[in-house]
């Protein structure tokens, strides 16, 4: 389980370094994610223990929204006083997601009935 869980940090302080390096506007662990996700396809897929610690670190993902929480408790007033473009916000993205996603699904949809082949 160490050596799965010194895996993921390794990747994650990659994907930091890229972006520091680099100025890239991306979050570091989300390039390290993307290269673990391609080392492990080049390696036909995740070792028994890095799945195992992997669903550890899964059935216990609700402890990583402690800090949000914190940070609502910590930022009440101000998110208070903002309340009206938050709110805009998050139902403004909300609709513009299930728009996409509507589009795109009618898109492929349509594409893969007309790549049926006729009887």
């Amino acid at each position: 389980m160490l050596s799965a869980l010194t895996l993921l940090l390794v990747y994650q302080l990659i994907g930091e370094v890229t972006v520091r390096a680099l100025g890239l506007p991306v979050p570091g662990p989300v390039i390290g994610m993307a290269l673990l996700f391609l080392t492990l396809m080049v390696r036909g897929g995740p070792s028994d223990t890095l799945r195992g610690t992997a669903s550890t670190l899964l059935q216990h993902l609700s402890l990583l929204f402690v800090p949000a929480g914190t940070g609502i408790v910590l930022y009440g007033d101000r998110l208070g006083a903002e309340w009206l473009p938050l709110t805009a916000a998050l139902i403004g993205s909300t609709f513009l997601a299930i728009a996409v996603s509507a589009l795109l699904l009618k898109a492929l949809s349509g594409r893969s009935t007309q790549a049926e082949p006729r009887q």
